[in-house]
């Protein structure tokens, strides 16, 4: 008897849905407000909370498109609508974004405990945290910077590993530490905001050094500043920084903003932001995972991450603008707002070092947590390329004790240690390039599902609001919008991020040209045959079956018998009426021995074996419920069913 289980076969709740995804969103509260800031100025919280509002209306574009396509994503969406080399552009930019995520979340962690290590010896030391010391302190973090940033470098890998391990033994795992991490990190976002609050109410906003109050203006100041980390001169106006347009947008202020220029600073701030906005392509990765009811389960994990990046990230960015004196909050805390809002709430300067210690502790676990949402991502992404038949199955081979896809998982950690050290602990850097493959995936994605609409009008259990009925024809004009946005946010981040301009063009160029070569190497292997996917799986025989054996072990089981991929009717109509918290089902077939041999010559499932089980595999994942498919090789069908 063949026991046979697919790769990653699990589900998980909402909540945990919405944990895995929280880890990379949240996780940006750590370091999205300097790279903005460090972009547009002061004004940075109004366009990260703009960003966080909008990220709803994205949100609902994944969520429409997931109801099409179970094992969704950006790369399947646009190649049902706009075709292969289409997706093949977008899911190498949208691997720019993964590859990515990982390594900043990483150097941030680790720039967040070497910063709190470097201020602790400082405050024992130098009796750094007092202002009367502002100038001794900023002069000694100078001699730190080289080992905070190679220290980053060094954490940063220890963490990728450790979830690289995590990920090779299953969904399952990695899901329970991200659900984890997020009870911890809204403890700490709790006491963090509710003693920020109680520092405002009471003393008000922070002061500079020359008496400046600090305020949170709505106008955006694109203009050249320093680099904190490298000293060197930065104008977020990128590419048109000498273009005739460019000192008006500088020198926008009141009315001016409702020109045509002043739209267009608009939308420049707008997408120095827009990388807020990120773990969407996460969601849709992970919808094969959640449990029934899946749509159900679906929006309201969407729904938790909408109102936690609302309250965490957009909140954060506010406060750490409103509480830290504007001449330190950039030369100190670039890296490590949070941190630097710990350091300047009310109380002793042992409480705020404790307060810090424990943002710090936190920070490091979501951070790290962020990477291994971007590992998770990365494997479904490439998952998805790879049973399109544009990469070879060699790596969809499961692991032998895990049932992982192994091999992609190698490739994804090597990737990510090679950015790491690339970047060498610079944040900001990261940050800026990171921006590419975020914005030109939604952009793709909301593209794709404007042209399904008219392509494939089926019915949707779920759709973005405001469509208009035109004869036989329904027009998005929600998604319309939504497309329009983050078109002219993508265009602008085209034209004034240059190390993200560069950086991801020749990434997704060189990404594209491996997927386009490797497809047409395995196109002329197959000598003209369509590559049809199958379901890669872990095989265990048994001499007998007991439902311990099978993992069935709730209070009711159920056996369901298939013989032909054309006629699983009884096992949809099984799935439907299934109740997965009390209902076990155990899907097998029957496999005909031949005259004489015996069934222990049949361990191996050819291929119409694994046609039939890929089958179920994917009534199963529509479903959210879990199943154990087996295979039963017998000379009497009827006698192996009883």
């Amino acid at each position: 008897m063949i026991i046979v289980s697919s790769v990653m076969f699990t589900f998980i709740s909402y909540w945990r849905t919405a944990a895995v995804v929280l880890c990379d969103l949240a996780s940006t509260a750590y370091y999205i407000g300097g790279i903005v800031e460090q972009s547009i100025g002061p004004a940075a919280p109004w366009f990260i909370l703009a960003v966080m509002i909008f990220s709803y209306a994205v949100r609902s574009v994944y969520i429409e498109s997931c109801t099409l396509f179970v094992r969704g994503g950006v790369y399947r969406v646009v190649r049902e609508a706009l075709g292969k080399f289409a997706a093949k552009i977008a899911v190498s930019a949208l691997m720019f974004d993964y590859i990515l995520t990982g390594p900043i979340s990483g150097v941030t962690a680790g720039q967040y405990i070497l910063g709190l290590t470097r201020d602790l010896y400082l405050y024992l030391t130098l009796g750094a945290q007092n202002d009367a010391n502002l100038e001794v302190m900023l002069a000694a973090q100078d001699t730190f910077k080289p080992w905070v940033a190679w220290g980053s470098v060094a954490i940063a890998c220890t963490i990728t590993l450790y979830f690289f391990r995590q990920n090779l033994r299953g969904i399952h795992e990695s899901s329970d530490k991200a659900m984890k991490i997020m009870i911890i990190t809204t403890i700490m976002a709790v006491i963090l905001i509710g003693w920020c609050v109680t520092t405002w109410a009471v003393q008000g906003p922070a002061h500079s050094a020359d008496g400046t109050v600090n305020t949170v203006p709505i106008e955006p100041q694109i203009v050249p500043r320093v680099n904190p980390d490298t000293g060197e001169m930065e104008d977020p106006l990128g590419f048109v920084k000498d273009r005739p347009a460019a000192e008006g947008i500088r020198t926008l202020h009141g009315t001016d903003w409702l020109s045509l220029l002043g739209l267009a600073g608009v939308f420049i701030a707008f997408g120095h932001s827009i990388l807020a906005m990120s773990g969407e392509e996460t969601l849709a990765q992970v919808y094969r995972e959640v449990e029934s009811p899946k749509l159900s389960n679906f929006k309201k994990a969407a729904f938790v991450v909408f109102v936690y990046s609302i309250v965490l990230t957009a909140g954060i960015s506010f406060l750490a603008v409103l509480l830290i004196p504007q001449d330190v909050r950039m030369a100190k805390y670039s890296n490590n707002l949070l941190g630097g809002l710990a350091m300047n709430v009310i109380g002793p300067a042992w409480s705020r070092l404790a307060l810090n210690g424990f943002v710090v502790v936190v920070g490091g676990l979501i951070l790290a947590g962020a990477v291994n949402t971007a590992i998770i991502g990365s494997n479904g992404v490439l998952n998805r390329v790879a049973e399109d038949g544009v990469m070879p199955e060699w790596f969809l081979r499961p692991h032998s004790k895990y049932g992982t896809t192994y091999r992609i998982l190698f490739l994804i950690l090597g990737l990510q240690l090679f950015t790491i050290f690339v970047s060498r602990g610079d944040v900001l850097l990261l940050g800026e390039a990171y921006a590419f493959g975020v914005v030109w995936s939604f952009v793709f994605q909301a593209l794709a599902m404007v042209v399904l609409r008219f392509k494939d009008p089926r019915p949707r259990e779920a759709k973005v609001p405001l469509n208009v009925r035109v004869g036989k024809y329904e027009v998005p004009i929600g998604l319309m919008l939504i497309l329009a946005v983050l078109l002219i946010s993508a265009v602008a981040n085209l034209l004034t991020k240059v190390t993200a301009t560069i950086g991801g063009l020749v990434f997704t160029g060189v990404f594209f040209a491996i997927f386009w070569v490797s497809e047409r190497f395995y196109e002329r292997r197959r000598l003209g045959v369509k590559h049809t996917h199958m379901e890669q799986f872990k095989q265990a025989t048994a001499a007998e079956i007991t439902p311990v054996g099978l993992g069935l072990n709730k209070i009711y089981r159920k056996l369901v018998s298939i013989r032909s991929v054309h006629n699983l009717f009884m096992l949809e109509r099984a799935l439907a009426e299934m109740d997965p918290t009390t209902t076990a089902m155990a899907v097998m077939t029957a496999k005909m021995v031949p005259v004489g041999e015996g069934p222990s010559d049949m361990t191996d499932l050819d291929a119409y074996d694994q046609k039939l089980m890929t089958a179920v595999v994917d009534r199963a994942e529509k479903a959210g419920k879990q199943v154990k498919p087996l295979i039963v090789p017998t000379n009497n069908p009827l006698h192996a069913v009883l």
